[in-house]
């Protein structure tokens, strides 16, 4: 158990001297993960356990597990149940090309990503307008609230004297 603390600590730690920053994870942790999904019963908790498995897979020291992440993730990338799953398997296959040192397509799928989180915003933007108007309308009312209560301020001032 020490030793992988350690390794995970020379992981973490690689960041701060440059080289690799992305996690690195060991043939046992791969192994966990496809015990879990052998043993997994209903379909949601298997797609949790096989996202954890392609997780595990892209993050190895070993090309050939590196590859069988990339492929796992390229089938289930159609099938992705929401946007944030899918933005989720195209970082993990970013990792994946980038480990093998397929870097231009690791680029391209990270700026695919990156797109789609940025329409993400676009349209999280777009709900909230309704409601920024609002609150400009708010704003512009307690204004002229404001400014109405200084003139009639003024205005009972200048007729009292």
């Amino acid at each position: 158990m020490d030793v992988k603390i350690r390794e995970f600590f020379d992981s973490v730690g690689s960041f701060f001297t440059g080289g690799d920053n992305i996690p690195w994870c060991d043939r046992d942790i791969i192994a966990g993960c496809e015990r879990e999904v052998a043993e997994s019963d209903s379909s949601e908790t298997k797609n949790e356990c096989l996202m954890r498995l392609s997780w595990a897979l892209v993050h190895s020291r070993h090309p050939e597990d590196v590859n069988r992440g990339i492929a796992m993730l390229e089938a289930s990338l159609d099938s992705s149940a929401s946007p944030l799953q899918t933005r989720e398997k195209l970082y993990l296959l970013a990792v994946g090309f980038y480990r093998n040192g397929d870097y231009l397509r690791s680029r391209q799928i990270l700026e695919q990503c990156l797109q789609m989180v940025q329409n993400s915003g676009k349209i999280v933007h777009m709900s909230l307008m309704p409601f920024l108007f609002l609150d400009g309308m708010i704003g512009i009312g307690i204004a002229a609230t404001g400014v109405g209560l200084l003139v009639a301020g003024i205005a009972a001032l200048a007729t009292r004297k």
